[in-house]
């Protein structure tokens, strides 16, 4: 079913709300490759034919979004940088932990998010990923031929 006008003005008013939101807790915790992949998500997200955030509150969405971003990208690993504790995320946007854990479940779910997902990684993340240098090969798995990489830069 075709979105009316006034839904599509509403997804956009939303869009724009959730990131403003987001683009907070980034500039504050996170950085711009954070940031970037989290305003994909929620571009995705706006696509759906049912869009999720139109409903419940905004900053838990937000909440959800990062959330989600951050566990595929081992953000709350100390070990890695940036760290931030789910802690911090609930209480920045003024929530519980149990609140933003359910609708993170939705959100990987409903695009099949997993670690070094190339849709979803940081590049920190892509870098360190051990499937970097496969690709599959008349149904096997092999290592990249040089040719591959030639226009990379």
């Amino acid at each position: 079913m075709k979105k009316t006008n006034k839904e599509k003005e509403l997804i956009k008013a939303k869009t724009f709300q959730l990131k403003e939101l987001i683009r907070g807790f980034c500039s504050k915790y996170l950085n711009n490759d954070y940031e970037q992949l989290c305003f994909s998500l929620v571009d995705r997200m706006a696509r759906k034919r049912q869009v999720p955030y139109l409903t419940g509150r905004l900053n838990i969405w937000a909440a959800s979004v990062i959330h989600q971003i951050g566990r595929i990208n081992f953000l709350y690993d100390k070990s890695f940088q940036p760290y931030v504790s789910m802690g911090d995320i609930a209480d920045y946007f003024e929530t519980s932990k149990k609140t933003i854990g359910p609708k993170a479940t939705q959100i990987e779910q409903m695009f099949k998010m997993r670690h070094f997902h190339p849709d979803f990684s940081t590049v920190q993340m892509m870098e360190k990923s051990l499937f970097r240098n496969l690709v599959l090969i008349d149904g096997f798995i092999v290592p990249a031929p040089d040719e591959f990489f030639e226009n990379e830069v």
